[in-house]
C-alpha cells in the first residue's frame, strides 16, 4: 500500500510540472491577499479555501489533483494566514468577504469552490450572503456553531491552551442558524469523517438543511486526515465536478 501511494503522489507531482504553481497578490477588502495559481490558463476556475491556522499549502494534494484534470486553480491564503502578516481580530464575515471580492476582482465567472474547516464556514456564508456567486460549492469539517458535538467540546480545550486571536474566534463563531442555509440554491457538496471532533450528526443537518446537498461521511478518518496528503477528498470532489457537468 505504501509502495502504490508513493507511486500515486509520483505520478501527480509529474503532472504538475506544465503547470507550475504561480504566487500572486491581491486587495481586497482592505487586505493584501497572497494566491497561488496553477492549471491550464483555460480551465475552469476551482477556488480552494484553506482552515484555521493552515495556508494554501494545507491543500495542495486536492490543488494537484484538480490542476492535473484540467481545472484552473485559485489558492488564496486567508487574511492572517500563510505569508500575509498576521492580524489581531478574526470574523468569520471578513474572510468572506474577502473570497467574495477576490472572486469578483479576478473576474471568475461563477467558480466552484472548496472549503476545508473555516473553509467550509467560508463557502457557506458565501453563497449565503452573495448567492449565485459560485456555480457548486463543496465543504469539509464545517460547523454551523462552537456547539458541533462533544469532539469540538474537548477541541476547545486545546484552544484555551493556545489562545490567540485566531483561535479565540472558534469558541464564538460561527452562529449560523440551519433554516438559513436555505439560501443556497447551488449544488452543494458536504463531508466529514467518523472520527471527526465535529459530530456525524451536525454535518448531516448541515447537509440536510441545503436545498441540493449531496452527503458524504468517510469511514475512519478524522478532521483532516482524508484531506491533508490524501488524495481521497480530491477524488470525491472531481466526482462531483463531473457529476454537474463543471
Amino acid at each position: 500500500m505504501k509502495i502504490l501511494k508513493h507511486i500515486y503522489f509520483g505520478i501527480l507531482s509529474i503532472g504538475c510540472w506544465r503547470y507550475p504553481e504561480k504566487e500572486e497578490v491581491i486587495e481586497v477588502n482592505g487586505q493584501r491577499l497572497a494566491y497561488f495559481a496553477r492549471g491550464p490558463q483555460e480551465g475552469k476556475a476551482v477556488v480552494l479555501v484553506h482552515g484555521n491556522g493552515g495556508s494554501h499549502r494545507s491543500m495542495l494534494t486536492q490543488a494537484k489533483q484538480l490542476a492535473r484534470a484540467g481545472y484552473r486553480v485559485y489558492s488564496p491564503d486567508s487574511r492572517g494566514h500563510g505569508v500575509n502578516p498576521p492580524l489581531e481580530e478574526y470574523h468569520y464575515a471578513d474572510m468572506t468577504e474577502d473570497i467574495f471580492q477576490f472572486i469578483t476582482k479576478l473576474g471568475l465567472d461563477k467558480p466552484a469552490l472548496y472549503g476545508w474547516s473555516d473553509g467550509g464556514i467560508i463557502a457557506l456564508m458565501l453563497e449565503m450572503k452573495h448567492p449565485g456567486t459560485c456555480s457548486l460549492i463543496a465543504l469539509s469539517g464545517a460547523n454551523l456553531t462552537p456547539d458541533c458535538g462533544p469532539g469540538f467540546e474537548e477541541f476547545k480545550q486545546w484552544i484555551y491552551e493556545n489562545y490567540t486571536p485566531l483561535t479565540a474566534m472558534m469558541l464564538v463563531e460561527p452562529d449560523i442558524k440551519p433554516e438559513e442555509l436555505k439560501a443556497i440554491k447551488c449544488p452543494a457538496l458536504v463531508t466529514g469523517g467518523t472520527e471527526e471532533m465535529i459530530s456525524v450528526e451536525h454535518t448531516t443537518l448541515i447537509a440536510n438543511s441545503i436545498p441540493d446537498a449531496e452527503l458524504e461521511i468517510f469511514p475512519k478518518e478524522d478532521h483532516g486526515s482524508y484531506i491533508k496528503r490524501s488524495p481521497k477528498m480530491g477524488r470525491r470532489l472531481l466526482d462531483f465536478l463531473k457529476k454537474h457537468n463543471y
